[in-house]
């Protein structure tokens, strides 16, 4: 997938609020190791490396676009690496990830797998996003099986619920405790963001949702995807203004050191 940074930034305070959330859950401890998953354009990973000063603070990330941007967070304690959140190495005090683990498949398996490189007495701390019930999402569906020649049959998720990875709050808290960890907490929460119309459902999708269609797509397939696309969003949401009911599940668990 091809990220555009600066796409993703145009909702940049909405995006980063869940993100805030997640870090006050986080306690203060002296981790020696950290990991921020899915680091992204590496804001949240300099926040890391700013609040633990004496830890080695890592942004993981597959886009070499995302870690162009990222590359402009300096700081003793913090490096960035290209790699894939499944073939993850290395041992880690904190492991974190802010809106990244929706991207793949199986989530107790992949919770599984990534709880093996936490340190005992170390601290998992996740966000993932959950509108994949929305209209916004559902006809992004839609839209793709119009278009299944083009996408090579590629669609992301199926309807309501359908093949989403995501899980539900009680879910994630059943698979952690699975795993043996203690001091669980998983909440869903709201974030409201207010968009112009059906229009800017289309610049928010663009920056996220989007991107696995548009990146199999040429220019001429992309404008026919939009435009079939932004249809059906008016047709459901046809004034100027869309209360997007932004939905968040937050979850953390620590694992004891016996």
């Amino acid at each position: 997938m091809t990220w555009n940074p600066d796409q993703y930034h145009l909702f940049k305070e909405a995006r980063s609020a869940p993100a805030r959330d997640l870090q006050a859950l986080i306690p203060d401890r002296p981790y020696h190791t950290v990991i921020d998953l899915g680091c992204g354009t590496g804001e949240q990973t300099r926040q890391l490396a700013e609040r633990f000063p004496h830890a080695q603070v890592t942004g993981l990330d597959s886009s070499a676009e995302m870690l162009a941007k990222a590359a402009a967070h300096t700081a003793p304690n913090l490096g960035f690496t290209r790699g894939d959140i499944t073939g993850l190495t290395g041992q880690y005090d904190l492991i974190y990830s802010n809106a990244a683990l929706q991207w793949l498949p199986d989530h107790p398996a992949l919770l599984a797998q990534i709880w093996t490189h936490l340190n005992p007495g170390g601290f998992l701390a996740v966000q993932v996003p959950a509108n994949h019930d929305h209209a916004s999402h559902r006809l992004l569906t839609e839209t793709a099986n119009e278009f299944r020649d083009e996408l090579g049959g590629f669609t992301r998720f199926g309807t309501a619920h359908g093949t989403s990875p995501v899980l539900t709050p009680a879910a994630y808290a059943e698979v952690l405790d699975g795993l043996g960890g203690a001091n669980v907490t998983a909440i869903s929460k709201v974030y409201p963001v207010v968009l112009s119309g059906a229009e800017g459902l289309i610049e928010w999708t663009k920056g996220t949702a989007l991107v696995p269609y548009l990146s199999r797509l040429g220019q001429a397939g992309t404008r026919r995807f939009l435009d079939a696309y932004l249809g059906k969003l008016k047709r459901v949401f046809p004034g100027e203004r869309v209360y997007y009911a932004f939905t968040r599940v937050l979850f953390t668990a620590e694992k004891p050191i016996s």
